[in-house]
């Protein structure tokens, strides 16, 4: 979930969409009074975050640090809402007794990694700005978000969810969202807000996938496992491979994402669907990962990088992303790869004629990955399920 601080634009970025905690805030059985009441009280504190977004600008990134050099530091607000909270760890100091603290640090370091060490990306806005993180933010508190400047997680309520450091694929997607914040500043409403979910899901993907070296196919594309407590009927917040399958449970509701544009969701609520029909690009992705094989990293995610970062406008709609990636495919990887790219996006329903402008020339990629071909066939897109 993001709430815009101002229409459209750099919104405050948080990872359980508004529709899931307003269903388990309506709920009237007693025994989940206090999960309602907690999911309410989430509801209303990002609600107000939302007017102090205004107040963070870009100060403190305005120094570029040499690429290479990690600068984490994790804070703790001990329950409250006063952030960054008490400094409790920097940057190579020894590991904390407190699990959330460590996860958090573990969890920057890997989003730095992936996007440093298979992209030549300078931390988070290119110019090696530090990785700042709170937990135990609230009590209860039934989110992680990107403010704009850092990432704060809450502890969940026990019951529906867990702590929200515990899942790194949360984590990558909260930092992308500050990826994307420096480069298309993607629109939060609409097709442009459902891209700017799914490229923070995409790569909070990429980075467990980089971190643990698993392939395409063993990846379990799923973003938010391990978030819900025993009990919860539900694997994750959302599924790429299978979006609209991810939970089902009377006190949360079903996971309503579609897969394809035949059921893409019309709705003025969360921004115009933007968590609901991200599932449609997302899926688009998981099919042009599987069908190159290997590492999603290398050159799906390389694609989906430099459009990002070269191609996207703010006002991108499916089309245009369908475009920009086919583009860049054909330019970076050939005309096999340019294929594969649109028939993934054919599955979803999303097809379009004649091709995008020409990518700007790529930048830190490793030239010799640049030149390779695909080894796998496009039909490959089409017989995946």
């Amino acid at each position: 979930m993001c709430l815009p601080s101002r229409p459209e634009r750099h919104p405050l970025c948080c990872i359980v969409p508004p529709y899931l905690l307003a269903h388990l805030a309506r709920s009237r059985v007693p025994r989940l009074r206090r999960l309602a009441d907690a999911a309410l009280r989430t509801l209303v504190a990002t609600e107000q975050l939302r007017g102090a977004r205004n107040a963070l600008g870009t100060a403190g990134r305005l120094i570029t640090i040499s690429t290479g050099t990690r600068r984490r530091t994790i804070y703790d607000a001990a329950q409250g809402s006063g952030l960054p909270g008490t400094l409790v760890r920097g940057e190579g100091e020894p590991a904390s007794r407190d699990v959330a603290v460590n996860e958090a640090y573990d969890g920057l370091g890997a989003t730095y990694d992936l996007f440093h060490d298979v992209y030549g990306r300078n931390s988070i806005d290119g110019r090696g700005s530090r990785l700042d993180a709170t937990v135990h933010y609230r009590q209860r508190f039934n989110n992680a978000f990107w403010n704009g400047r850092q990432m704060v997680f809450g502890d969940g309520d026990g019951v529906i969810f867990q702590r929200f450091t515990r899942s790194l694929e949360v984590i990558g997607h909260e930092l992308t969202h500050g990826v994307t914040q420096f480069e298309a500043e993607l629109d939060y409403s609409g097709q442009p807000g459902a891209l700017n979910e799914s490229v923070s899901d995409v790569f909070g993907s990429l980075v467990k996938q980089y971190a643990l070296r698993q392939s395409a196919d063993d990846a379990d594309w799923l973003i938010g496992a391990g978030l819900f407590a025993r009990g919860v009927k539900g694997v994750a917040l959302r599924s790429m491979k299978a979006p609209g399958t991810a939970y089902d449970d009377p006190r949360i509701g079903k996971d309503p994402q579609p897969g394809h544009m035949r059921d893409y969701v019309e709705t003025e609520d969360d921004s115009g669907g933007v968590h609901i029909n991200s599932g449609i690009p997302n899926r688009a992705f998981y099919l042009a990962a599987t069908a190159f094989g290997g590492r999603a990293w290398e050159t799906a995610g390389h694609v989906w990088y430099r459009a990002l970062a070269d191609v996207l406008k703010q006002d991108a709609t499916f089309k245009d992303a369908a475009r920009a990636t086919t583009a860049v495919a054909g330019t970076d990887f050939g005309a096999d790869a340019a294929a594969i790219i649109r028939e993934a996006w054919r599955g979803v329903g999303v097809s379009f004629r004649g091709a995008s402008s020409k990518p700007k020339e790529s930048q830190g990629a490793d030239p010799h990955r640049a030149k390779r071909r695909p080894r796998r066939a496009a039909s490959r897109a089409r017989r995946r399920d």
